[in-house]
């Protein structure tokens, strides 16, 4: 079976940084664009940050020039570098794979950033 493991979350200061973790395993992972979501109190969730299996990446308007996606194909595992944090992004954050092929999805369980002073 597909599971999505993410890590890094926690509480930092606004202006801080915080690095999320998501290793996949069950799937052919250089098969997937992988992602990162994200779902604050009361609101949809949204896109932050998509890498594509060969590195091509897409961003937010909301976290260009903040956040930075990448993946390491060798080790299934792609990562969130966020820097310049702002309590706007306080969110559960999720780890996506989309296999471009079929559309199908897989989520993660979700980590929690809160960015307060």
């Amino acid at each position: 079976q597909v599971k999505l493991v993410e890590s890094g979350g926690g509480l930092v200061q606004p202006g801080g940084s915080l690095r999320l973790s998501c290793a996949a395993s069950g799937m052919i992972f250089s098969m997937h664009r992988m992602g990162w979501y994200r779902q604050a109190p009361g609101k949809q969730r949204e896109l932050v940050a998509t890498v594509s299996g060969g590195g091509s990446t897409n961003y937010a308007d909301s976290v260009k020039g903040r956040f930075t996606v990448s993946r390491d194909n060798a080790k299934n595992t792609v990562f969130l570098q966020m820097n310049s944090l702002t309590p706007e992004d306080t969110a559960v954050y999720y780890c996506n794979a989309w296999r471009v092929i079929s559309g199908t999805t897989y989520w993660g369980q979700g980590t929690q950033v809160t960015v307060s002073s």
